[in-house]
């Protein structure tokens, strides 16, 4: 699968709750960031942990967060930011879209 974003481009994490072993955690969900880079493509971890295969691949990001955007009683820098690798398939356009 080819991979949708590239580094620098606005993204934002789907704010929905999914049943099973999910990889992508609450408190990004529904929040904007940046493509960092692309890691590749892997198997799917929420087929694999059910005895799925993980096909198709997935591409994976790095993801950057301000961390401002995340706490809203975060008090650090502004400069401060946390980076998290996440699925393409959590990932839309900030507009809503899936793909640049």
């Amino acid at each position: 699968m080819a991979a949708r974003y590239a580094s620098g481009d606005t993204v934002a994490v789907l704010a929905e709750s999914r049943p099973g072993h999910i990889r992508t955690p609450e408190y990004v969900r529904g929040k904007r960031g940046w493509i960092e880079r692309d890691l590749g493509a892997f198997p799917n971890p929420e087929s694999l942990a059910y005895g799925g295969s993980g096909e198709p691949e997935q591409p994976l990001y790095r993801v950057g967060f301000r961390q401002r955007d995340l706490w809203n009683s975060y008090r650090g820098s502004e400069e401060d930011v946390l980076f998290m690798d996440i699925y393409e398939h959590w990932l839309r356009t900030p507009d809503g879209g899936e793909s640049r």
